[in-house]
């Protein structure tokens, strides 16, 4: 299964892909690191719960059910939104997501910010779509204020994981039909 398509132009856009991945390696994920990225000890789910900025993700993927998966072996990339991501969500929608009649509808979005496999800030610049394991593409630009995964700005890139990556995004992303 191919799980993303590659944009022949954005690799002919080398001067400026250098540029964003240099951008996107300056980056807090990986500051004061001389463009290493850390590799935290913990999985996906551990690494967003330290962070302390990702409590409303983790009621989410509680409620969701979700937490053992993205504890398992993975690789995982998660577009991992902040509680103020989902505080910008209209009043009540975080709320009524977390109801256990809401959790097919919760799971859907949830799994539209994950991506099998570690994808790296290298490597997302060089694409334009990636497939989600909801199964919805979720739309990728790369230029010289930075990456978006649809409207979502990325924020924080290459946040290391054992199990995968995590790149912070500004917005909750919703699929198509969700």
């Amino acid at each position: 299964m191919k799980l993303i398509r590659h944009n022949p132009l954005l690799s002919l856009l080398s001067a400026q892909l250098i540029l964003v991945v240099s951008v996107l390696l300056a980056s807090p994920a990986s500051a004061g690191h001389h463009g290493e990225t850390k590799m935290n000890n913990g999985d996906v789910v551990d690494v967003a719960v330290s962070a302390g900025q990702f409590n409303t993700l983790a009621a989410a993927l509680e409620a969701a059910g979700l937490v053992d998966t993205l504890k398992g072996d993975g690789p995982f990339t998660v577009f991992a939104p902040t509680d103020a991501a989902f505080a910008k969500l209209p009043d009540g929608t975080v709320e009524a997501l977390l109801k256990p009649e809401n959790k097919d509808q919760l799971i859907a979005i949830l799994t539209y910010h994950v991506v099998a496999g570690r994808v790296t800030a290298a490597e997302v610049v060089l694409l334009d779509t990636a497939t989600t394991v909801n199964g919805e593409n979720v739309a990728i630009a790369a230029n010289d204020s930075g990456v978006t995964i649809n409207q979502a700005r990325v924020v924080k890139a290459d946040v290391q994981a054992s199990n995968g990556v995590i790149h912070v995004i500004d917005e909750v992303i919703l699929p198509p039909n969700g």
